[in-house]
């Protein structure tokens, strides 16, 4: 015997608040590059190179955040809401490719530092400071659970340390003539970006694998379903995301035959399900239970 919830449709930020992130970001990209090569300043072509990859990685969370939001069908019964993990997946390679990238470079040039205009680095980061900021408010707006959101916000957070690291060199070259802090602050800022994204690409690949949540400790579930009176045992368990906000977990439940005979289904359908929606960090409201009577284990033995 089967039975599920519904799960929570509920969704992170619209597709509005990355549309607004991204005309933000793509318009500052375009001004960055053009006075980082003018001035050259490799922390502001550094901190245009994030913002292309988020440019990027923006268009990314826009498409995911539109597919995760189609309804379900018969050939995709749970809609397409593991896109916007494959989003934040992708989003977050970017990013990690292109602080490793920007690391490498600035040892080149801590090595042979090149000459650096300070003063259009000081406008562009100020501008670009102003920017990532407002696109910080826009996203955060609508922050959840989302690993696509997170990623998205973790990109901006990323441009806005550029930002900052361009202006804090900018006053540093033009106080002391000490070019070599552009690339400091380019490595700093790989330094801030690279962990972060790294854990966030963890964070997608486990749900990707069909992982349990971190937060759920299954032998814990499988002990508290065990304690309920009617159940004998519980075997065949699995927790696994659908995507970042929807936990599902399923499992075989082994009943006392009287259970059974008395037709008790409903009573003890409505303590598993109660069990797993409030007993645990991990807040389970789509859960599937097979219920067994003792004399099965026999055959799914020999099926199995």
């Amino acid at each position: 015997m089967t039975t599920t919830h519904e799960h929570d449709h509920a969704q992170g930020a619209g597709p509005t608040r990355l549309a607004v992130a991204l005309a933000l970001t793509s318009t500052v990209l375009l001004g960055e590059v053009v006075v980082g090569w003018l001035s050259g300043s490799l922390s502001l072509l550094a901190d245009a190179g994030h913002m292309a990859t988020d440019s990027a990685g923006l268009v990314v969370a826009l498409l995911a955040a539109h597919l995760a939001s189609r309804p379900s069908t018969d050939r995709s019964t749970w809609g397409m809401r593991r896109s916007e993990v494959i989003g934040a997946a992708l989003q977050a390679g970017m990013l990690s490719l292109v602080g490793v990238t920007v690391a490498v470079r600035a040892v080149l040039n801590l090595v042979r530092p090149e000459t650096i205009h300070a003063d259009g680095m000081l406008v562009m980061g100020v501008i670009g400071l102003a920017a990532n900021l407002a696109s910080l408010l826009v996203l955060s707006g609508g922050h959840a659970a989302s690993l696509n959101m997170r990623a998205a916000i973790l990109e901006v957070t990323g441009d806005a340390l550029g930002s900052l690291g361009v202006i804090v060199a900018g006053f540093v070259i033009r106080l002391t003539g000490w070019v070599q802090a552009d690339a400091v602050a380019s490595l700093l800022i790989a330094a801030l970006i690279v962990p972060r994204a790294g854990a966030l690409l963890r964070a997608a690949g486990r749900v990707l694998m069909d992982f349990t949540p971190t937060e759920l400790d299954l032998a814990e579930v499988r002990r508290h379903l065990g304690e309920l009176p009617e159940v004998l045992a519980v075997h065949d368990l699995h927790a696994w995301r659908v995507s970042s906000d929807l936990p599902v977990l399923s499992a075989h439940v082994v009943v006392k035959d009287a259970c059974l005979d008395a037709g008790r289904y409903e009573e003890l359908l409505d303590a598993l399900q109660q069990c797993v929606a409030e007993h645990f960090p991990v807040r389970i409201t789509h859960a599937t239970f097979q219920i067994e009577p003792a004399g099965h284990s026999e055959h799914e033995a020999e099926c199995c």
